[in-house]
């Protein structure tokens, strides 16, 4: 078995890499963007986008959450089929719909921390479910 590194890229699987390259451009194309709009938008530029919509390389998992982020998808939705557009898509949150204005009382500072937990936790959840469906 291969030892695979984070963040490399590399060519997959052609049926894997295609699904996930159709998934960008459909989701690029709904907002409207050119491959450099996007690849500005996620930090690479037009040539990279066009490799990985055309299945020819395969996005790091730093690049897939920057692709998700700038897509307004979840990576699990990125990269499998069977997975809903947002994760969040039927979670109850109404625990935290009451507590968000809540946040509007705390300094800059502490809503800057508050951020990169969320942020933080939020980045160990897809790449666990991207761990889980890579084995």
């Amino acid at each position: 078995m291969a030892t695979e590194w984070i963040g490399q890229e590399e060519a997959h699987d052609e049926g894997v890499a295609m699904a996930l390259g159709e998934r960008i451009r459909e989701l690029r194309k709904e907002h409207g963007w050119s491959q450099a709009e996007l690849g500005e938008r996620v930090g690479t530029d037009s040539q990279r986008i066009s490799r990985y919509e055309g299945g020819r390389i395969t996005p790091s998992v730093d690049a897939l959450v920057r692709l998700a982020d700038a897509l307004d998808a979840s990576v699990d939705y990125l990269v499998r089929d069977d997975m809903p557009r947002q994760v969040l898509d039927g979670h109850d949150l109404g625990k935290f719909a009451g507590r968000l204005g809540d946040l509007a009382e705390l300094s800059e500072g502490d809503q800057e921390v508050v951020s990169q937990v969320v942020d933080g936790l939020l980045a160990k959840r897809r790449l666990k479910a991207l761990a889980g469906g890579i084995a």
